[in-house]
């Protein structure tokens, strides 16, 4: 047999001879390499984009989480080890992620999305491959219907959309108004449940007007939605239209207060809509000015960490890992079959965002908070119990 040539000798070769053996010496390197140590776990999320911010609160509160589990000693003897991806907001980009996390990466289990749309892309693939998938704040119901490997740590929009009716309810409103982003899953959602619930309670749904996300001009629904007389505006929107619609329904003299879902979660909702924004509501998953003292201590380390309160999304995300951690630790395998059957067992869990159990859909049963603009801050008015 002969020696594999030297590179001085190699140097004469032509270059066609010599490029693909010079490949296969760095494939056979690269080969060699040891696997990274750790479970590796898939997280993938919006970190630039137009709904960036809440990509990057979720990112932050996994990796809080990261950071304490693999400090107490990782999962089962060995530390998580998170892959992220970042879908960059985009329709489609986020199928392309979950693949290579899986099929590549060799990911355990998912932690992911936020936006319900990106979740209910995902979802699908998670299924077919047999990947547990734990999405942080995807409110859609139709998120978990998926498949049975398919669960969230945050409660639902049929819950999310009768709170907010309840609370019109208590502002005095008998009339409502509703303008809904007909481009996304989460606002079409939480616009049925709203209506559903404020006229089962005796109100009155007397116009409803619709949108598309990235539209900048809102004057012609506002124009209609301000003739319509309401005593409350339901606006089921994400941070980056809602300031601006607030904004310009406040320049064409509509004074009446607006109600929001978890969407308005952005310190972007103060920082855009500024005055007209204020004394506005929403409802929410998590309080940073709780008093318990879990969330007292979650809410140090992060301000410890990253100089800044916690938003919902820190808090889902930091929910969805340790979750996973418990569900492994509960199953005594990283085996995806096993982990999914312990994450469909999980009762009690003593998350940051609410105690969470399981129920035959997946879905957690939880409390959710009311919180008010006053002062450019996010004020805790309420608690809203299943």
């Amino acid at each position: 047999m002969e020696s594999f040539p030297t590179f001085k000798a190699m140097t004469t070769f032509p270059a066609r001879i010599v490029l693909p053996l010079l490949a296969l010496s760095l494939g056979l390197i690269s080969c060699s390499k040891k696997q990274e140590p750790g479970i590796p776990v898939g997280e993938f999320y919006s970190l630039t984009g137009v709904q960036a911010v809440f990509g990057q609160s979720n990112d932050k509160g996994v990796k809080l989480a990261l950071e304490k589990i693999n400090a107490s000693g990782g999962v089962l003897g060995q530390p998580l080890r998170v892959i992220t991806k970042d879908n960059q907001s985009k329709q489609g980009e986020t199928s392309t992620v979950v693949r290579e996390l899986i099929t590549r990466d060799k990911v355990v289990a998912l932690i992911g999305e936020y936006v319900s749309g990106r979740s209910l892309e995902a979802a699908p693939i998670a299924q077919r491959s047999g990947i547990p998938m734990i999405s942080s704040g995807s409110t859609n119901e139709k998120v978990t219907e998926v498949g049975d490997h398919i669960f969230r740590v945050c409660f639902i929009d049929p819950f999310q959309g009768k709170v907010c009716a309840k609370f019109a309810h208590k502002l005095g409103a008998t009339k409502a108004a509703l303008l809904v982003d007909v481009s996304k899953d989460y606002s079409i959602g939480l616009t049925k449940s709203f209506k559903n619930e404020f006229e089962a309670e005796g109100g009155t749904i007397v116009g409803q007007q619709s949108y598309s996300g990235g539209d900048k001009d809102f004057s012609a629904q506002l124009t209609a939605i301000k003739a319509d007389n309401p005593q409350v505006i339901f606006l089921p929107a994400y941070y980056t239209e809602a300031p601006l619609i607030i904004r310009q329904a406040r320049q064409l003299g509509i004074t009446v207060p607006f109600i929001g879902g978890d969407g308005w979660d952005s310190p972007e909702l103060v920082q855009v809509g500024g005055d007209a924004v204020e004394g506005c509501y929403f409802s929410n998953h998590f309080s940073n000015q709780s008093t318990e003292p879990k969330v007292v201590a979650f809410v140090q380390n992060y301000r410890k960490k990253y100089g800044e309160d916690p938003d919902a999304g820190v808090a889902l995300g930091y929910d969805a890992l340790s979750l996973l951690a418990d569900a492994m630790t509960r199953a005594g395998t990283t085996d995806p079959a096993k982990v999914t059957a312990a994450l469909a067992a999980t009762k009690d869990f003593p998350g940051i965002t609410g105690m969470i159990t399981l129920d035959e859909h997946r879905n957690p049963n939880k409390s959710a908070v009311i919180l008010q603009v006053k002062n450019g801050k996010f004020s805790y008015v309420e608690s809203v119990a299943p």
